[in-house]
């Protein structure tokens, strides 16, 4: 009899496997990196920076055993669209776990997430070239929406370049929020590999505090907008004289 898989946020014990069952994944996409460029304190970077802009992990745990994820956010309506979506960045199952019904618990977990957040459609970005997952997407009803196309920044700057086309300056800001979120999660991964050279246990990454931080900050920078918007900029409101 097979077990029925369970569908859940991941939590910080699950993010090690979440980070193996990716290595997987980036191995047998069609454009993807090959597995021994992809660290796992890599792709902990990824998962982290992932969650700390609003990013969600649902995880599908058949026997106890991680055994394939999602990731997904939700995007509200922008210049091009008057409705807020939920995007289904990445889905993988691991290959001894397939047609036992997790890819599609998976989805329904998405389809869960998108109505809670009042999202009106649900995209899936499956990897170019990867004719079973287009297969799989079809079968539970998503339509073909647009076409991506992808050249590499060197090859574009190249032919630019060539061409002779001015490229705009961009003035140096000071570091913001993802930025400041990111060197810290770097810091706490260089510690965790500190660690584990001098063979002390490094535990799981737990990244929820960097999307609490980062909630708390963009709350701060609200607060700051509205501060300004009332006394007409940024500095002490002045009377006039």
């Amino acid at each position: 009899m097979r077990s029925t898989p369970e569908i859940r946020p991941a939590d910080r014990d699950d993010l090690v496997a979440v980070a193996a069952l990716t290595a997987a994944a980036r191995a047998v996409a069609p454009l993807g990196v090959p597995a021994e460029h992809a660290t796992e304190d890599a792709l902990l970077t990824h998962l982290s920076v992932y969650l700390a802009s609003g990013g969600q992990v649902l995880v599908a745990e058949v026997d106890g055993q991680v055994v394939g994820f999602l990731l997904a956010r939700t995007v509200g309506p922008h210049l091009f669209a008057t409705e807020s979506a939920l995007v289904v960045d990445t889905l993988f199952v691991a290959p001894d776990a397939r047609r036992r019904g997790v890819g599609h618990s998976l989805v329904s977990g998405a389809a869960a997430l998108a109505g809670e957040a009042g999202a009106q459609h649900v995209y899936g970005v499956p990897p170019a070239g990867d004719r079973g997952m287009q297969r799989f997407l079809a079968r539970l009803g998503f339509a073909p929406a647009a076409g991506h196309r992808v050249v590499a920044t060197s090859a574009l700057l190249r032919r630019f370049a060539q061409e002779g086309t001015a490229l705009p300056r961009r003035e140096v800001r000071p570091r913001g929020r993802r930025e400041s979120t990111r060197a810290a999660i770097e810091e706490i991964i260089a510690r965790r590999r500190r660690a584990r050279e001098a063979g002390l246990p490094s535990g799981p990454l737990d990244l929820r505090a960097f999307q609490e931080e980062q909630r708390r900050e963009e709350r701060r920078h609200e607060e700051r907008r509205h501060v300004e918007g009332r006394t007409g900029g940024p500095g002490p409101a002045r009377s006039a004289s």
